[in-house]
């Protein structure tokens, strides 16, 4: 390697009451009017109340909580315009992937003093502009939204889900608390962990990889496997949660910066058009891509073992044998999911139409993520790919 790039500016609070932060850090970055994003559930839950609660001496400028379950990009349009309407300052987004994305592509059109998010397709194509205090408190550990100069935002009008990548979407705080995963169910728990997992995984073997993010890669992939089978199983654990938390920040820290590969590409499109939930389509693809992949990443995936199986295992396995033993460690850990949780397995068992696969492999073929994938994706290979995951 001659040349890399590697960024992170986000400050990172995490552990024990570290929502007790938020209005602390709103004030050194000069907001006192922030406009607060989540979403129903949330609120309902009583989740949003701890927030609010922290800013009991901050005037909130404005709460939006009418977010879908993928951000679009009409979502973002109308909460740019009332964040100039009601005066705000700076963004507070608590919730999951579709939350954060969705916060980040209002602080991109305020930013740029824009009205319509699809006037800023691409890929660091604008210049910086204006500067929004952003605070990302995630309550999901899976994302890595919190830690990326990435937004995925549907676009409804076409169903296609975008991708927006601008280093000013990097929040300017990510504050990880464990009390906000402890309600998370088993099953989002075991869906967003492997999400997790196949950042890292795809980080630490896609074009782009340099030794800063296979440094956030391998420890990423070292908490999921000590601390997401126990997520699940003791779902108050709060050693747990912060672990996985730390591990879906440090993934989204390693795939800003290596970005993904075939597993995202595909994962992006079964959303998009046969609505899969992407936790749910990592964690049904993420072998088959590896399997595909593996003829030109013997090696990283070899090395890999190590922290997916531990020392143990990587020692007794003969080093022909550890890329391949890799893989059995995923689908190891699939298997024990889906007899904890029903984690499906399969695209059948997701609900996915095989008649949309033609449809779903173009549009795969379009995604950003199949450039930097170590080995060339094709039409074909996708098909196999989706095939092959749909299970008999």
């Amino acid at each position: 390697m001659k040349y890399f790039e590697f960024t992170n500016p986000t400050k990172l609070c995490s552990g024990k009451d570290a929502l007790g932060n938020l209005a602390y850090e709103l004030e050194i970055l000069g907001a006192c009017h922030p406009m607060i994003l989540s979403d129903r559930m949330l609120e309902q839950i009583g989740t949003l109340k701890l927030v609010t609660d922290v800013l009991s001496d901050v005037k909130i400028g404005r709460i939006f909580t009418d977010i879908p379950r993928d951000s679009s990009v009409d979502t973002v349009n109308r909460i740019a315009q009332e964040y100039r309407d009601f005066a705000c300052d700076a963004l507070v987004a608590l919730g999951g992937g579709s939350v954060l994305d969705t916060a980040k592509g209002v602080r991109l059109l305020i930013s740029q003093d824009a009205d319509d998010l699809l006037d800023l397709m691409g890929c660091d194509c604008v210049p910086k502009g204006k500067h929004v205090p952003f605070i990302a408190i995630p309550t999901t550990a899976g994302t890595g939204s919190e830690a990326t100069s990435v937004a995925v935002i549907k676009n409804e009008a076409l169903n296609v889900k975008m991708e927006y990548i601008f280093q000013q979407l990097m929040p300017d705080t990510a504050i990880l608390d464990p009390r906000m995963t402890a309600t998370l169910p088993p099953r989002i728990t075991a869906s967003t962990g492997m999400d997790t997992l196949c950042h890292a995984i795809e980080a630490y073997s896609c074009q782009q990889k340099n030794p800063v993010s296979d440094a956030y890669a391998t420890a990423a992939i070292e908490l999921v496997r000590e601390n997401l089978i126990n997520a699940v199983r003791f779902g108050s654990s709060k050693k747990a949660r912060a672990s996985m938390a730390n591990a879906s920040f440090l993934a989204g820290a390693a795939f800003s910066n290596s970005m993904v590969g075939i597993v995202h590409a595909i994962g992006h499109a079964l959303g998009g058009v046969c609505h899969v939930p992407h936790g749910d389509a990592m964690n049904i693809l993420l072998p088959a891509g590896m399997m595909y992949n593996c003829r030109v990443c013997r090696e990283e995936y070899a090395k890999l073992l190590l922290y997916l199986a531990g020392p143990e295992v990587y020692m007794k396995t003969p080093k022909q044998e550890r890329a391949k033993q890799a893989i059995r460690e995923v689908l190891r850990l699939r298997k024990r999911l889906h007899a904890m949780t029903g984690l499906p397995l399969t695209l059948k068992e997701a609900g996915a139409d095989p008649a949309m696969f033609p449809q779903v492999a173009k549009t795969a073929l379009n995604d950003g993520a199949v450039i930097v994938n170590p080995r060339q994706v094709t039409y074909d290979a996708v098909m196999k790919i989706l095939e092959v995951s749909y299970g008999n």
